[in-house]
């Protein structure tokens, strides 16, 4: 969904409950986790509204640098930088200096993502590797590319800004191999840049930088969404798994329409209940998506080849949704372009699907249908379930680190306000955290989902083994504001005598020295 901050931040709240993927991915059959392998796309070309196929890519030509020789200056590199790791490199130039594609791929996001204020996201092939390139902290008007769109190495896609957490106009340049929103590994951009900085061309034209260059096979790629539009955007496993490949297809029809707003009217309609035993509603919708018999007239297709039109087919029915979801965003917008209609398009949208366009129109936004607006209600709140974190830019943890990791989730939320009960496994509520919400989270997405601490401070001092203060190492969590029920703070320990915390109310996420009474316990 593109619909604003406001929208991509409720996509965060809940998100990190999810297993993550591996560090790296390729075309193998060779699953790098079980539920979670990187396989071939067998869909036909243009089955699903990409006359090339939806993740078909060829190969790159050569890389090439992301700004002109010239217009920009490196400023900060790949590595650790302010107590924690910088997974790109920054290239500082004047507001408006162009920005070039460094690859040949597709861009997969586009819009707002946590620290970058805007970013793209450019998944591409480099010889048999998939490879996604990230572009930030660029404004919104500064965009030259839409999600969805081929674009070509040196295309001018959009031009340097000083968005989000930004200490002045720059390009924030990021590599991973294996995606970057697969939870692949980030490599050093200067690295895979090398043969490209020796040249002079105005858009960086290079030496390829791959044996063998661009190959004339085309291959076609579906790495839990790798290539595809929108389809990164979905967790890996939170969706039963005969669901998951049609919901990467056909949230990738419309930038509107993504994975994770599906999956939650999936779960809304029919709890992804599907074949000829799934319930049928008093008034005869049928299906995982709910279709009534008019409606599936018009929009059901053969989506899954095998000869039959089924709402009660999970391939049908996710890509009749998809298409369906697509058409009524289309139609709402226009109306809402025109004066017609008032509110966020999202909402109207889902309005829509569950009262008729005809019912929105009529009453000028969501109708007032104690129904339709707990619908609304119901499944923007659920989004947040089946989003990935690495899709707004947030922290995607790699188990090989262990416990310092924790450091990097709470990091992210430096400067975010105290509220007091606020933050939880999700992320911040309310606009914030408190203490023990700060630490819930870190944990919580630092261990990919596998280690949820209670809620309060006193009952996470039961969690895990106590150690001595001066033994800490970063991600152990510490204790003070000692009572008769036990510790009444709590922080993740940074290192040097350091600490991440929500302090008090009035104040916010900061990084300081430690409480002269605090006492530590390793959790991860």
């Amino acid at each position: 969904m593109k619909t604003g901050r406001a929208a991509r931040a409720l996509l965060l709240t809940g998100a990190a409950t999810v297993l993550f993927a591996s560090t790296s991915c390729s075309l193998s059959s060779v699953p790098v986790l079980p539920k979670d392998p990187c396989r071939a796309d067998t869909a036909p070309p243009g089955l699903f509204g990409d006359p090339d196929g939806v993740g078909t890519l060829a190969p790159s030509g050569p890389i090439r640098l992301p700004t002109a020789v010239g217009t920009t200056q490196l400023t900060s590199g790949f590595g650790p930088r302010w107590g924690t790791d910088h997974r790109g490199i920054d290239l500082a130039g004047p507001i408006g200096t162009p920005i070039y594609a460094a690859l040949d791929g597709i861009v997969v996001d586009v819009g707002p993502a946590s620290g970058f204020g805007t970013w793209i996201v450019i998944d591409s092939l480099v010889g048999d590797q998939p490879v996604s390139t990230v572009y930030g902290h660029m404004y919104p008007y500064g965009l030259r590319v839409r999600e969805g769109q081929h674009v070509t190495a040196g295309q001018h896609i959009a031009d340097i800004g000083n968005d989000g957490q930004s200490t002045g106009p720059h390009l924030h340049f990021e590599y991973w191999e294996g995606g970057r929103l697969q939870g692949g590994t980030p490599l050093d951009p200067l690295t895979e840049l090398s043969g490209a900085l020796a040249s002079s061309g105005p858009a960086g034209d290079t030496a390829t930088l791959v044996s063998g260059g661009a190959r004339a096979a085309r291959a076609s790629l579906d790495c839990i969404g790798f290539g595809t539009p929108g389809g990164g955007n979905l967790a890996a496993g939170v969706v039963p798994p005969e669901f998951e490949p049609w919901l990467r297809r056909a949230g990738s029809l419309c930038p509107g329409i993504e994975p994770p707003l599906l999956a939650a009217q999936l779960h809304a309609e029919n709890r992804f209940r599907y074949g000829a035993n799934a319930p049928i509603s008093p008034a005869g919708a049928m299906g995982p998506a709910q279709f009534m018999p008019a409606t599936w007239a018009r929009w059901g297709q053969d989506y899954d080849g095998d000869g039959t039109v089924d709402p009660n087919s999970v391939g049908d029915a996710v890509m009749a949704q998809g298409h369906y979801l697509c058409a009524l965003y289309d139609e709402v917008g226009r109306a809402h372009a025109a004066g017609q209609l008032t509110g966020d398009p999202l909402e109207l949208t889902l309005a829509s699907y569950n009262a008729g366009f005809g019912a929105v129109r009529s009453y000028r936004g969501v109708p007032p249908y104690a129904e339709t607006q707990h619908y609304v209600a119901t499944i923007l709140a659920g989004t947040a379930r089946y989003a990935a974190p690495a899709a707004a830019g947030l922290f995607v943890p790699d188990r090989s680190r262990g416990g310092a990791q924790i450091v990097d989730a709470a990091r992210q939320y430096l400067g975010t306000p105290y509220v007091w009960g606020g933050g939880g496994l999700s992320g911040p509520s309310d606009g914030g955290f408190d203490c023990s919400g700060l630490t819930s989270y870190a944990v919580h997405t630092a261990s990919a989902g596998t280690l949820a601490l209670p809620r309060t401070s006193e009952h996470q001092w039961a969690v895990g083994t106590e150690i001595p203060l001066d033994h800490a190492q970063p991600g152990d969590l510490v204790f003070g504001s000692w009572g008769p029920n036990g510790p009444g703070h709590v922080g993740i320990y940074t290192g040097n005598g350091r600490m991440v915390h929500a302090p008090t109310p009035g104040s916010v996420v900061e990084e300081t020295a430690l409480q002269p009474d605090m006492k530590a316990r390793r959790v991860l």
